[in-house]
């Protein structure tokens, strides 16, 4: 009787071998994907900023110097925020505002990082529209 139950407790351990090292697969795995979407996230909230930053420095340029600059990118971005900042100002007007003379500006501003398709790759465009009598 005991030649018939030889090897049962290798299979039943072999078995046991698999499924753990499945699990333990799937917890790395798992563990991979949720670190990967943190950094996405992180980048995705910082090119936000930087084209904030965007908006903000061509909102400044348009209502200090009372005229849009064509398209381009920021001073010292890239250096500052690891992100390439293009900024655009389209001014239309003026327009009569009960008497008033308003032109206003519409900028654009879009911060990129990494190139497409790349897992570090993170993009963002704002716009915003500022007025000046």
């Amino acid at each position: 009787m005991k030649r018939a139950q030889r090897g049962f407790a290798m299979v039943s351990a072999i078995f046991l071998m698999v499924v753990l090292a499945l699990l333990g697969g799937l917890m790395l795995s798992m563990s991979n994907s949720q670190q990967i979407s943190s950094v996405r996230d992180l980048l995705g909230t910082r090119a936000y900023y930087a084209a904030r930053a965007g908006i903000e420095w061509g909102a400044y340029q348009a209502l200090r110097n009372s005229n849009c600059s064509p398209a381009g990118a920021m001073p010292n971005a890239v250096a500052a925020t690891g992100f390439a900042v293009q900024v655009g100002c389209v001014a239309s007007g003026p327009y009569d505002e009960a008497g008033v003379s308003v032109t206003l500006y519409q900028i654009t501003a879009t911060a990129s990082a990494g190139s497409p398709g790349a897992h570090d790759h993170a993009e963002r465009q704002l716009q915003a529209t500022v007025s000046r009598p």
